[in-house]
């Protein structure tokens, strides 16, 4: 596998259906067994990782990967921690799968240093444009792709609707959280549907609660 597969590619080792003939049923004639790394950043008893990570063992399941008979499957819980994630990471680069799963947005960017050249999916992504994990949502690039959870040109239909429930307003102010890209991703979104709606925003930066309460009161 090369470092610039397609989105399609990168889906169907993990989603077992390639075009005109799955890919689960093609491993086993090969009598190849696929290797599927897992990098999730938790605890190994955490209940919701846990919970996620048996919907996507039984996701394999239905669709032909049985674990022992055509994959195997590498799981390494990183912990909340960034130093135990980037070396968890590296432990599993080193054992050569064919595709990586990284269950959190903060498992892409270690496997990324890690590797440029195994495929990574990552399930849950805030901006993986803006995090520099992938080129573009339409064209990823690179050895990665995955899912989004958020469109940031939603930011500019907030405050369409904002002026459609109040019509005299004109100056918006906008709490955010400047050292989240998340935030300020959403707040450029916001700032771009300004002026044809002929309002002015205001950055309003905090990260605490104490700070969102004294921005309201002021």
């Amino acid at each position: 596998m090369t470092a610039h597969m397609q989105r399609r590619e990168f889906l169907t080792l993990l989603g077992g259906a390639a075009v005109g003939c799955p890919f689960a049923a093609r491993a086993e004639q090969s009598g190849r067994m696929r290797r599927i790394g897992v990098l999730l950043p938790a605890v190994p008893d955490d209940p919701v990782w846990q919970a996620r990570l048996g919907a996507f063992l039984q996701g394999l399941a239905v669709l032909g990967w049985a674990i022992g008979r055509n994959v195997h499957i590498d799981i390494r819980w990183g912990t909340p921690s960034a130093d135990e994630i980037r070396k968890q990471a590296e432990q599993l680069v080193a054992l050569a799968p064919d595709v990586i799963l990284a269950g959190g947005a903060s498992s892409v960017g270690p496997l990324l240093q890690a590797t440029r050249t195994v495929p990574i999916v990552f399930a849950i992504a805030a901006d993986p444009v803006g995090a520099g994990h992938v080129d573009s949502l339409a064209r990823p690039g690179g050895n990665a792709t995955g899912f989004t959870i958020f469109e940031f040109s939603i930011g500019g239909k907030w405050l369409e609707l904002l002026q459609q429930v109040a019509p005299g307003v004109t100056r918006v102010a906008v709490l955010r959280d400047a050292t989240q890209a998340t935030a300020m991703s959403v707040f450029a979104a916001i700032q771009s549907a300004a002026p044809s709606l002929r309002m002015e925003v205001i950055p309003v930066n905090l990260r605490s609660a104490e700070e969102i309460e004294q921005s309201v009161e002021s």
